[in-house]
């Protein structure tokens, strides 16, 4: 759904907080642009955009160097609307397993941390003096002042957008001072700020640094944005938001040895005029039950909550020798002024009885530098979620601080995929910089006990919620291929969201909420089933299936809980029988299948009635017929045999239900009732056909049909991938060739890459390619998102602002980058089955390779060759289908270091070996070089 559609439903009523004091703060003279590199290769800034240059950092890994002057530059600007957040903020992810920060161009960051409900733990306000975190100040005895927050008074000020971290290098003066904020690979609650100050003057110099981080939260309250959106009156959810964050007293205490200080909050209750808010909601809601909150909220499960009353203790230390003096007023130490803070006159007071919304960590260190000294400076920042303490934290960030962040960075390469092919060298940084992306979206709910992998952007961090609940599933598909932990856990966060009628919410809010919505998808237990039997197919870790799961709302499972698989019927169950299907044999569409604005926002409240009991989706049908057959073939290799039947018996019931809506040219889009009829005869939507072609669905004297018509309809048409609609619908909300009247969508485009895969291996190729960040910028690089991260959606041909996305929060959206990684294993036509695994590559290149920990593939003049490497032992059949011209001049065939028969039956070829943990199967198919 577009995402701004999504909001207006919501009545999020995030106004633009954007004051002429705030606007003052972030519109100061600046400097001219860092100069590029000149030794830069072409190759090398591919996918650049007008807002930086992609190049290789000190580790050998792709980093950004953002050089725009947003300041000044035009093209900077956002048309933000209603949004917190600068029209010329332009934001990068840094994060670990644990947390996410988001880094700015301006130069500070916020901690995003899930734990007891989502919030960033350093609110960014300035007209309250509140500028986020990671930012630090340089002072001399002259009164001169350097600061790593971007106001344009540095000679120079280079940022470069990194995969783990946020670097600042500013020059001025006789100082240069190299900020980098990155967040430790793995899953430890903290970020590490590294200090190098430089005195590039022929004196003595005794400068102060005073490092800063925010203590004030932001929570993404959904009770705040339920509160805005139903009110007749202000305040907004932002308001809201930062009234509920100034109910909580802070308390500082400082470390032993002088090392920094940790702060604590309390809970000071809600006011009369918040209890009377939420009363009033209610009240509105029971009178009204049928907007898109529905009634009135239920009353929430043990232990759940809309907003987290506890927030976790945070820390900040020195890791490299203890603080020289502290204090904890921001407002105090800024004094309404970034550019010059009064607290920068003298040393800090030590004064820690801060206890409000003014609450902050300042430490200050004192140096004296040598002329041409350098001296690094590290500070720890950190929260305590259960099961940590500051102390181990500390001592484990003591030993060797200045080494943390070239070994986070080295471990961030080791486990990265690799996707090269020597045609194209952008190919293997954009895989690399997406699967750190990916991974670094991760964090924790203390709710489910599980990682979870939010889709982020304006869903997670305007709305507030984790949705929905088809997202995190996409987001893990990647990660069978490396990280099986993550997928496993992301699987046991769903499962354990289902309610006790087999249902799954929509979405989570607050602390283990089902968001109150009116939004009933019919598509969510379909993904459920998908992602668990690929990643028991793919890795042949059949002992997940038996973990037990705790049900909704409890933590812990007990002996008699459902197991993996017992929830997985449950699901199949509540798909085949609960929605079941239609007068035309089609799935069910309830208020929504995919497409959340295929009823809900499409059609009027009268309509909506009339259609959720009968309405249709041949969008549901298409991804039954090849899910439900996959859900059969896992079966299969448990030797479920009768479940199996059932399945695949219910998926040849959709193939023929689908295959009977042939339209024309392509399939229909949805049966709605007899006054509307069928959407899909106008115009073709492009969201069934890529699954009827993967499902089988399609005739054989059909296909060529289908794909030529989605080629010359939606693909050819649009230089950044596949449209949506043939043509807009002029009975959509959304105007034309945005979100689903006609946008582009990664999650709809990573199914059609799929799809022509299998039919279409240079048309494959070519929707990836256009589809991924660098073709974004190379074709619209005057927009700063869609180069180092994207939305879920962008404007198509059809719209007045093509390449262009809703402006609110238009990055960080994770289905940017999962899909582009996951169906680079689908342009070789992977596909795992019961024994094994097949192959089907048809790239035009000459030249490639893709290599996980689970399998390898490689293409070179010499021949093919790859490995497959199962969590369990066993033996396993590998299926190579290659077209005929290029099979018949292979020799040689071998399989683990062993020589055997190349056998080929009209370029199929399929061969067996042994593989066990730590001993992959391997294989190799040449044309006779030995």
């Amino acid at each position: 759904m577009k995402r701004r559609t999504f909001l207006e439903l919501a009545g999020l009523g995030l106004a633009n907080t954007l004051t002429p004091r705030t606007l003052a703060a972030q519109a100061a003279p600046h400097a001219s642009p860092t100069r590029q590199d000149p030794q830069q290769t072409a190759t090398e800034a591919y996918g650049s955009g007008h807002f930086g240059r992609w190049q290789s950092d000190a580790h050998g890994l792709p980093a950004y160097r953002y050089t725009c002057n947003q300041l000044t530059d035009p093209l900077a600007v956002l048309p933000v609307d209603k949004v917190w957040r600068s029209p010329t903020d332009h934001m990068h992810q840094v994060g670990n397993d644990r947390l996410v920060a988001i880094a700015s161009n301006y130069g500070h960051v916020q901690v995003r941390q899930d734990e007891g409900s989502p919030k960033f733990l350093n609110d960014f306000c300035p007209e309250e003096d509140r500028y986020g975190a990671g930012i630090g100040f340089l002072a001399d005895d002259n009164g001169f002042v350097l600061s790593t927050y971007y106001t344009g008074a540095a000679t120079t000020f280079d940022r470069v957008f990194g995969m783990g971290y946020l670097q600042k290098r500013v020059a001025a003066h006789r100082y240069v001072v190299d900020q980098i904020v990155f967040a430790p690979y793995g899953d430890d609650p903290v970020l590490i700020s590294q200090v190098t100050i430089t005195n590039q003057s022929a004196q003595t110099v005794r400068p102060r640094w005073v490092e800063y981080w925010g203590c004030q939260n932001y929570q993404f309250s959904w009770r705040s944005l339920m509160e805005s959106g139903v009110l007749p009156s202000p305040p907004t959810a932002v308001k809201r938001r930062r009234d509920f964050a100034a109910r909580f007293s802070h308390r500082f205490r400082k470390l032993p040895g002088g090392k920094g200080l940790l702060e604590t909050q309390t809970f000071l209750g809600r006011t009369p005029e918040e209890q009377l808010a939420w009363q009033q909601t209610q009240e509105s809601l029971r009178a009204k039950p049928t907007g898109f909150f529905g009634g009135p909220t239920a009353p929430l499960a043990a232990g759940a909550a809309m907003e987290d009353l506890s927030p976790p203790a945070t820390f900040l230390v020195t890791l490299d020798a203890p603080a020289d003096n502290v204090a904890t007023s921001g407002k105090q130490f800024f004094g309404g002024s970034i550019e010059h803070p009064p607290g920068m006159t003298a040393s800090l007071d030590n004064d820690m009885s801060a206890e409000g919304p003014e609450s902050a960590f300042l430490l200050e260190r004192k140096l004296v530098l040598k002329p041409g000294e350098s001296r690094t400076l590290s500070f720890l920042y950190g929260y305590l979620p259960e099961g940590f303490s500051a102390d181990e934290l500390i001592a484990k960030y003591s030993i060797e601080p200045e080494s943390h962040w070239s070994r986070s960075c080295a471990k961030w390469k080791s486990i990265a995929p690799i996707f090269r092919t020597p045609a194209h060298l952008w190919v293997e940084r954009e895989a690399l910089w997406s699967s750190y992306y990916l991974r670094s979206g991760l964090t924790y709910d203390s709710f489910f006990r599980e990682h979870i992998l939010s889709q982020g952007a304006s869903y997670q961090y305007l709305a507030g919620l984790q949705g929905a609940a088809r997202d995190p599933l996409q987001h893990v598909l990647p990660f069978i291929f490396t990280d099986p932990h993550i997928v496993r856990s992301v699987l046991r966060y769903t499962l354990k969201e289902i309610q006790s009628d087999g249902s799954i919410p929509y979405a989570i809010v607050g602390y283990g909420v089902p968001m109150p919505c009116v939004y009933q998808p019919s598509d969510l237990q379909l993904w459920v089933l998908w992602v668990a039997s690929e990643y028991v197919l793919a890795t042949h870790d059949r002992e997940f299936l038996q973990e037990r799961i705790p049900l909704y709302p409890r933590h812990d499972a007990r002996p008699d809980d459902p197991t993996v698989l017992d929830l997985l019927s449950r699901c199949f169950t509540y798909f085949t029988s609960k929605i079941g299907v239609g007068r035309h044999g089609l799935q069910r569409l309830f208020n929504g299948d995919w497409n959340d604005s295929i009823v809900y926002s499409h059609l009027t409240p009268e309509q909506r009635e009339e259609v959720t009991p009968i309405g249709e989706s041949v969008l549901n049908a298409a991804m039954a017929t090849y899910v439900l057959d996959y859900y059969a073939e896992m079966l299969d290799s448990i030797d479920r045999k009768e479940q199996a039947t059932l399945a695949r018996a219910k998926a040849k019931d959709q193939r023929e239900a689908v295959n009977a809506q042939w339209y024309d040219r392509w399939y229909r889009r949805a049966w709605l009732d007899e006054k509307l009829g069928w959407m899909g005869e106008k115009q073709m939507w492009l969201e069934p056909q890529p699954w009827a072609l993967i499902g089988g669905c399609v005739p054989e004297e059909k296909i060529a049909t289908l794909v030529t018509t989605i080629d010359e309809l939606v693909r050819k048409p649009s230089p950044i991938g596949a449209m949506l609609l043939s043509q807009p619908d002029p009975t959509m909300k959304d105007e034309p060739g945005t979100g689903t009247n006609g946008g582009i969508f990664y999650a709809i485009n990573g199914t059609l890459i799929w799809a022509l895969s299998l039919e279409n291996g240079e048309m494959a190729w070519d929707e990836w390619e256009k589809n991924t960040l660098a073709r974004h910028a190379e074709i619209y690089p005057d927009k700063w998102f869609g180069i180092w991260s994207g939305p879920d959606a962008y404007h198509s041909s059809q719209s007045t602002q093509p390449g262009g996305t809703g402006v609110d929060f238009p990055v960080l959206n994770m289905h940017a980058h999962a899909w582009p990684l996951y169906t680079s294993v689908k342009l070789l036509g992977a596909e795992f089955r019961l024994d094994g695994i097949r192959f089907k590559p048809d790239l035009p290149l000459d030249d490639y390779e893709f290599n996980t920990p689970l399998l390898g593939f490689k293409k070179t003049a010499a021949g093919y060759s790859g490995w497959y490497a199962p969590m369990t032992a066993g033996y396993w059949h590998v299926e190579i289908t290659l077209p005929e011209k290029i099979f018949r001049p292979l020799k040689n065939l071998t399989v683990n270091g062993k020589p055997e028969a190349l056998r080929s039956d009209y370029g199929r070829t399929s061969f067996g070996g042994s593989s066990s943990p730590g001993a992959p199967l391997r294989w190799d198919i040449n044309f006779g070089q030995l």
